[in-house]
């Protein structure tokens, strides 16, 4: 039996039904139709005004001011006729979460009237305090002024909530010195390095037509549910988004029976409900399913242009949370939120292209003929081989940490699966004789009923960090809770970079005379000669793996985010972004400290947690039992008996030993040595171990004492509890 607490917490999940909502509306109704899309400004601007806006957002180059107070009024025209009141320019800081600053369309008149204007100043630009976001060190905390600038490339879009409706203007955001304060800017110009070198070396392939290229997105969204009659009572999930303390369950995801699994009555309602906001809002979400864990499900929109991809996985996560306390739920995106099951990830799809081209990593059927495909693909290979430690670094946090390398998420070290189709094609191309491409075949399942179908060339390899899935590059290791922005950012510039290598060498090469074919040969084999090491299509989750890969391949192997935020602080790192214009060297700078920073917090905020709770909760619950106990044993030593006294000297050397642990915990809090490299090293060698063992002695505790006396709501709880 439960104690108190957690049986009245069951008892409300128990007595909980659906939350009434409204029937899904046909798509055709709803699609967009809270987005100031292009169709809608075709309807509400000028012919020429629209043409301008248009041709800005298709090719790049700079928005004519001009035009700036047309748009401006008939976007506030638009939005005020859907019920806004309020505009808000919405970015993105170094903190993972979205930035919003509101302010009225109202105008107060001299005669006490008021009106409603919205301006082309006020829409290209605003004001929020620049000193009170993280900023490395770029501005002092008494320089306040930072600004904001539209996006126009990224669609403006209604937010509905109880309170209202709000029209949400896509801005960057930099400093008065014009720095980027923001994940958003270092996108934008990262896609303007990587179209300026594909269109280079697509040139030198003999195109003469090529349309602006452009990254591209589509990120699988993993999450976690819990009923909030729980949250209260765990304040660990409160405020660190993971469990400090939880035993095991006796049943967890061992059975599979949960992955695809049928969708709960109340999570399905829920999932509509996310659906029918994200249509209005333009998010293509297709996917939807349970995934592995108990409790944990998955959220996954189609291909977009990496920057409306970015804002609209800021938006799936805003209406996760919003939509998920409506419907009785919290909304854990931590990527580690129960141990013992899987973590949550955000799987990062990812390739380039344009309108003339087509997807520039698309292999066709025979892609030993596709030279194009091959550069391209070759030009990835290069990339996360001479970067792959930056590619760790830029999805290393604290909270991600606990799904890299733990048997249920791509392992630290970063390699390229390309499946046995391509890797046998880039192994030709490194014996010098390039000659075939292995076929899929057919499909026979051995029913006459059942279609025949063509099977993929290659299997996939979920234990690989960044596999090619058919056309596109899987970055299976972004954490859940992470912003998009920083791992395209660095994919965009990596592959700028080769393909300007590639480019490079095409044009000596063609200088001296030689065919492209041959001088194409020459760099696909110098690229699989020099960059091949990074290629592995055999098990990441297995030791003798992790050994060769440091050990004869010359692979970096960043354990913990201590061991990865220091690559920004590399030269090579510093020199990538300052050549293709994307970060300079005090923008790079920047990041290292506020991403330091943030790890050290994050684990110092658990490990206080984790104090406190031992302290406050535990302990004291543990005592009042071995008190119960105690009595119990005298009283049946009274009565003539004799008791085994064994269990209750168990409960009492492990709540020693939380106590213990709790204060050796506190005094390596007090013990933080200054500077951010030493500070990690702290808060990841010696912080993460004195939690630990806190943690099991407490663990330990809950498979012994009486379940009516354990305080905390228990995993069984809180992951099966619909």
């Amino acid at each position: 039996m439960p104690s108190a607490e957690r049986f009245a917490a069951l008892q409300t999940i128990q007595r909980r039904k659906p939350v009434a909502v409204a029937a899904p509306s046909p798509l055709s109704e709803i699609w967009a139709s809270d987005v100031f899309s292009l169709d809608t400004m075709k309807e509400a601007l000028p012919r020429s005004v629209f043409k301008s806006i248009q041709k800005t957002i298709r090719d790049g180059g700079k928005l004519d001011p001009a035009i700036a107070d047309a748009v401006a009024a008939a976007m506030k025209d638009w939005a005020s006729a859907k019920g806004a009141l309020y505009y808000a320019h919405v970015f993105y800081p170094l903190t993972n979460l979205t930035a919003e600053k509101h302010d009225g369309f109202i105008v107060p008149k001299s005669d006490g009237r008021a009106i409603t204007e919205f301006t082309g100043k006020l829409l290209v630009q605003g004001e929020p305090d620049g000193s009170s976001f993280p900023n490395g060190g770029l501005r002092s905390t008494f320089e306040a002024r930072g600004y904001t600038a539209w996006d126009v490339t990224s669609p403006a879009w209604l937010m509905r909530t109880p309170n209202g409706v709000t029209l949400c203007i896509p801005t960057v955001f930099v400093s008065w010195t014009g720095e980027a304060l923001d994940k958003k800017t270092p996108l934008l110009r990262s896609n303007a390095a990587v179209n300026a070198q594909a269109q280079r070396l697509l040139r030198l392939l003999g195109e003469t037509e090529v349309a602006r290229i452009s990254s591209s997105c589509g990120a699988e969204q993993e999450y976690f549910l819990v009923d909030n009659a729980f949250m209260a009572l765990r304040p660990d999930l409160q405020l660190a988004g993971r469990s400090l303390f939880g035993a095991p369950p006796a049943k967890g995801q061992q059975f599979d029976d949960h992955y695809f699994g049928a969708i709960p009555e109340r999570v399905q309602v829920f999932m509509q409900d996310v659906e029918d906001q994200l249509y209005r809002l333009g998010v293509p979400a297709k996917t939807r399913h349970n995934e592995v864990a108990p409790g944990q499900f998955e959220i996954a929109p189609v291909y977009e242009a990496a920057n409306v991809a970015t804002d609209h996985q800021q938006l799936i996560m805003t209406v996760l949370k919003a939509t998920a306390k409506r419907h009785g739920f919290t909304c854990l995106l931590h990527e580690k939120p129960f141990a013992g099951v899987n973590g949550s990830g955000k799987h990062v799809n990812w390739s380039i292209g344009n309108s003339t081209q087509g997807n520039l990593l698309d292999p066709g059927k025979t892609p030993h003929e596709n030279l194009q495909f091959l550069l391209f693909c070759g030009a990835v290979i290069r990339g996360v081989h001479q970067y792959g430690p930056l590619l760790r670094a830029v999805i290393a946090t604290a909270s991600n940490d606990h799904r890299l390398g733990a048997n249920e998420a791509p392992p630290a070290i970063i390699s390229v699966y390309l499946g046995s189709q391509l890797e046998d094609v880039f192994n030709q191309i490194k014996a010098g004789a390039l000659k075939s491409s292995a076929s899929g075949g057919v499909m026979q399942l051995g029913v006459d009923s059942l279609p025949e179908f063509p099977k993929d060339a290659g299997d996939r390899n979920r234990t690989s960090p960044f596999a090619f899935t058919g056309n596109r590059f899987e970055f299976r290791a972004v954490g859940s809770g992470q912003s998009v922005a920083g791992p395209l950012v660095a994919l965009n510039t990596i592959l700028a970079d080769s393909l300007a290598w590639i480019a490079d060498q095409l044009e000596a090469s063609l200088a001296k005379g030689d065919s492209l074919s041959d001088a194409s040969f020459a760099v696909l084999q110098q690229i699989t000669r020099d960059h091949g090491a990074v290629i592995f299509g055999g098990d990441g989750y297995s030791s003798a793996w992790h050994e060769m890969a440091v050990k004869e391949r010359g692979l970096e192997n960043l354990r913990t985010s201590a061991d990865a935020l220091p690559v920004l602080q590399r030269d090579a790192i510093r020199e990538l972004f300052s050549r293709h214009n994307v970060l300079s060297p005090v923008e790079l700078e920047s990041r290292f400290e506020v991403y330091a920073e943030q790890y050290c917090l994050a684990i110092e905020v658990e490990a206080r947690l984790v104090v406190r709770l031992a302290r406050t909760v535990i302990f004291p619950a543990v005592s009042a039992y071995l008190a119960e106990l105690a009595t119990a044993i005298q009283e049946q030593e009274a009565i003539g008996l004799q008791p085994s006294k064994a269990l209750a000297q168990q409960i009492a050397g492990l709540n020693q030993q939380l106590l213990d642990g709790a204060a050796a915990l506190e005094a390596a809090l007090a013990e933080a040595p200054h500077g951010a490299q030493a500070h990690m090293r702290h808060c990841a060698d010696t912080l993460m171990a004195r939690m630990g063992e806190v943690r099991a002695a407490a663990d330990s505790l809950e498979t012994l004492v009486d379940d009516a006396a354990w305080p905390l709501p228990t995993y069984q709880e809180m992951l099966f509890a619909r």
